[in-house]
């Protein structure tokens, strides 16, 4: 940490007012800071926690230990920290990460979680983000001293493993965290995933009035799929040394002649991004509109990141169906990719890659339980938003700074009512819209 530090004498607007002492503090070892445009001012309790070896400035401001110390901070840097997004927010997460308040302790909570310990491990199936994993990782091992075994892949291949494994009698993972409709289909149908609430057991986690909404579900039964994130994605990409954002405001406007062969498409045949954008616009223009599309030379592919750096290198104008985790290091690399504001015909709701289902006899099952308690509140939360760059439903936890990075936080932009009048990812949307345009896209992508 190389933190400076000054001290200066100020007086109320004007000259009114007491004599404060203020303290100017930049701490040049983070990048984001470094770029701002004024010195941050500091009271003088505030130095000490900045002084500390072991903080950067940036932790010692999200120090859950002097909570009612850290609200005024924070309201002063506001711009300087909504500022930090534009440059890159993860390059200051993992100070962020490192900060894990103290769970309260119960006889039976510490029973749980020295039995989880004996385990020693768990093995789970995150989405495949680098950042994710490695946070996931290391968090959840500092807290509880518990090794994370992650395997990561897309949704649907995943999915299909653990099923085979599950019927074959093997016991290898104990949870997967992903989108819904490969868990729908994949897990729920094939009788494979244990009901979720048997398995909640903090205070926290439990009561209803931590979450946006209360808790929600993608099953119908509302037992065995639990949606913790809920957000309005920009999940159509463009390169901006290609595209000016005004060339592309309507759906309409990807039947320009001009995007011939210059649009990518998460193949929509399959469950995740690319099959969520294409049952919204079948919902919305219908069958007609997608058969014009689809003359449109789409590229279509599966690789998630052959088709984001495809768009990064420019052999794509435009990309459909991938999210921020997918453009991370091009975004970090900076090259020209960006989120396509919302269309007018606006955008779908969903809960992207954040539903958990826990798998029918877990070979941990301890380990699992402190995971999902983990996992879903705040520290938990606030690990997995920053490593994937989408919006928990939690409360708690800050997401308005998930707009720079092609996400709108449900909880920060509409009613629930609404929410769920656009989602496509429950049981019942997927069996009304996602199926019907699923099989529409077959038709058409041949």
């Amino acid at each position: 940490m190389k933190l400076q530090i000054t001290r200066r004498s100020c007086t109320g607007t004007a000259g009114a007012g007491p004599k404060t002492e203020l303290a100017i503090a930049r701490d040049t070892s983070l990048p984001f800071l470094s770029l701002t445009y004024r010195p941050i001012q500091l009271k003088e309790w505030m130095i000490p926690p900045l002084k500390a070896a072991k903080y950067s400035l940036a932790s010692a401001l999200f120090d859950r230990r002097s909570r009612d110390r850290r609200k005024p901070v924070l309201n002063l840097l506001a711009k300087h920290l909504y500022f930090a997004t534009l440059s890159g927010l993860l390059l200051f997460a993992p100070a962020v990460y490192g900060q894990t308040s103290k769970t309260a302790s119960t006889p039976e909570w510490d029973k749980l979680v020295a039995a989880a310990k004996k385990e020693g491990k768990i093995t789970i199936s995150l989405p495949a983000s680098a950042e994710l994993k490695k946070q996931i990782e290391e968090q959840f091992k500092k807290r509880f001293a518990i090794e994370v075994e992650v395997f990561t892949a897309r949704g649907s291949s995943g999915v299909r493993r653990m099923a085979d494994e599950f019927k074959a009698g093997v016991r290898h993972f104990d949870l997967h965290i992903g989108g819904s409709s490969s868990i729908l289909t994949g897990m729920h149908d094939e009788g494979i995933i244990d009901p979720i609430e048997p398995w909640l057991m903090l205070p926290e986690v439990k009561d209803p009035k931590q979450w946006w909404g209360g808790h929600m579900w993608v099953d119908s039964a509302k037992r065995f799929i639990y949606m913790f994130q809920a957000y309005l994605p920009e999940s159509i990409w463009y390169n901006s040394d290609l595209v000016k954002p005004g060339e592309l405001r309507s759906m309409d406007d990807f039947l320009n002649p001009k995007w011939k062969g210059k649009i990518g498409y998460l193949d929509p045949r399959t469950p995740g991004g690319g099959d969520s954008n294409w049952s919204y616009m079948w919902q919305i223009k219908g069958d007609d509109y997608l058969k014009n599309l689809a003359a449109q030379d789409l590229f279509i592919g599966r690789d998630q990141r052959v088709l984001s750096e495809s768009l990064a290198k420019g052999r794509l104008a435009v990309l459909i169906g991938n999210t921020y985790y997918s453009f991370q290091p091009f975004v970090k690399a900076g090259l020209p990719v960006k989120p396509l504001p919302t269309l007018k015909e606006g955008t779908f709701g969903t809960g992207g890659s954040g539903n958990l289902a826990i798998i029918k006899a877990p070979a941990h099952p301890n380990s699992t339980k402190v995971f999902v308690n983990w996992l879903l509140s705040r520290d938990g939360q606030e690990v997995f938003s920053r490593g994937l760059a989408q919006a928990t439903r939690r409360l708690d936890v800050d997401t308005r700074w998930l707009k720079e990075l092609g996400t709108i936080a449900a909880k920060d932009a509409v009613s629930v009512e609404d929410f769920l009048q656009v989602e496509n990812q429950s049981e019942d949307k997927l069996d009304k819209v996602r199926k019907p345009a699923q099989k529409s896209a077959h038709a058409l992508l041949k």
